[in-house]
């Protein structure tokens, strides 16, 4: 049995930490206890407690834009804008639609609900009052639930890694939380992505099948999950924990599509339509090329048929990749370390990459990876992505904030900086004595049920 009493010590582990610990005294001495004992400080509460004041300041980047009342650019030139504001008036919530009845989502059902769940009230409180402010609300209560869940899914992380709670740290004190928590509703499907991952390593089956199954029926990019959990079936030979968590996952995620599916099943294939149909969006490696290649990459980078079948190529091509990883890593992958890398191809090889997706690879990146320097790195690309995203906006819409090249640095960095972390989990793939989490074999790990003795 492991030892739950030993935790990691980031100033003594990480160099980045005992850098920046420097400016509170430096790293724990040798004769500091650890944990600290009778301390009200707490690592989950001192995590905890910066997750929320993280949080509040997310709210405060976004609160100039609350109102909806937005003029010359102002959304873009105060960096606050928010699809929950702008959505509200487009999916006609402000009129009283219930989604998928009156009105097309173009979001998968529980995200669409949602968002239903949370307008249809406002606009009933509203309707019949002038002095009432139905955007700010709508985006304030929005605000509320989707940082109460981000909040949640902090202590969830911090139970995968009980002998590593600083890890959390990570995500709570994550720079991209702040500006990306609130822009759309993808904290919902990263915060179910982490309770699965919880339960799951908790060997709640059916909890982590009704987890999954929710947060692919909110954002489908979970549903990417399932291929890493069946690799390591084929390595560990224990297929009936991740086939009864998969076929739960099916049956949730089949019970919340079908009322929609088979009552308005225009307004629920919309998602789907939308995203076979898109072009390539902004900052994608597709991005990139049509920037570099003659006339915009002609036909190819410009018709949705040449670009799906480019983009899907390129990512089975990743999965093929990460499959044999899988099976000739000289020890068992982590289940995070294979989630990652997954996930970051596929938003690598995307025709969509929206500045709110690095969401998607925070609780990821923490678990498969928990260290700082590069973090750091990543984080600071994000940042400048974020930044220049909306200088492109603000020329879109007919003003000028830079040369168009300046967006494509920013966005050639995010994907180096994404690559680099992958390499990074290779290397630890392949040399597992260099991963920092397993010197600490807690026994609620997301990976706990392919534990076997000869991986």
């Amino acid at each position: 049995m492991p030892d739950m009493t030993q935790q990691a010590v980031p100033s003594h582990d990480d160099p980045a930490v005992r850098s920046l610990s420097e400016a509170v005294g430096g790293p724990a001495g040798e004769h500091a206890v650890e944990p600290p004992r009778r301390s009200f400080w707490t690592p989950v509460r001192v995590v905890l407690l910066v997750a929320v004041a993280v949080f509040g300041l997310s709210f405060l980047q976004k609160a100039p834009c609350r109102d909806g009342a937005w003029e010359n650019n102002s959304q873009y030139k105060q960096f606050c804008y928010s699809d929950i504001i702008a959505l509200y008036y487009n999916e006609n919530l402000a009129n009283g639609a219930i989604p998928y009845r009156d009105h097309p989502v173009e979001y998968p059902v529980l995200t669409g609900a949602f968002m239903g769940v949370l307008g249809i009230p406002v606009y009933e409180l509203g309707k019949d009052r002038a002095d009432f402010d139905e955007a700010r609300v709508f985006f304030d209560l929005n605000a509320v639930v989707l940082s109460v869940l981000g909040i949640g899914a902090v202590a969830a992380l911090m139970a995968l890694r009980r002998s590593r709670p600083w890890d959390a740290m990570m995500l709570a004190a994550a720079p991209a939380i702040v500006w990306t928590a609130t822009v759309n509703w993808d904290l919902l499907a990263v915060s179910l992505s982490v309770f699965f991952l919880l339960a799951f390593g908790r060997r709640a089956f059916i909890w982590a099948g009704i987890f999954l199954g929710l947060a692919v029926a909110a954002k489908f990019y979970p549903l990417l999950f399932a291929g890493p959990m069946l690799l390591l079936c084929l390595r560990t030979r224990k297929w009936a924990d991740t086939m009864l968590t998969l076929g739960t996952a099916l049956l949730t995620w089949v019970l919340v599509n079908a009322p929609v599916a088979l009552l308005w099943p225009d307004s629920w294939l919309r998602f789907f339509r939308l995203n076979s149909e898109r072009g390539v969006d902004w900052g994608t490696l597709w991005y990139v090329l049509r920037f570099f290649v003659p006339e915009g990459g002609g036909e190819v980078l410009n018709d949705p048929t040449w670009l799906n079948a480019l983009y899907l190529g390129l990512f089975l091509v990743c999965c093929v990749a990460i499959a044999y990883i899988t099976l000739t890593a000289p020890r068992r992958p982590r289940l995070a370390q294979l989630l990652f890398l997954v996930l970051a191809a596929f938003l690598l090889t995307g025709k969509v990459w929206s500045q709110q997706y690095v969401l998607w690879l925070l609780p990821l990146v923490v678990l498969a990876r928990p260290k700082w320097t590069a973090f750091l790195a990543w984080q600071a690309a994000e940042l400048m992505y974020f930044l220049c995203f909306y200088g492109e906006l603000i020329n879109a819409g007919g003003g000028f904030a830079f040369p168009e090249w300046v967006f494509v640095v920013a966005s050639i960095a995010r994907i180096v900086t994404v690559v680099v972390l992958c390499g990074q989990v290779l290397r630890e793939l392949y040399r597992p004595e260099l991963d920092p989490v397993r010197a600490f074999a807690d026994e609620v790990s997301e990976d706990a049920p392919y534990r076997v003795a000869t991986a």
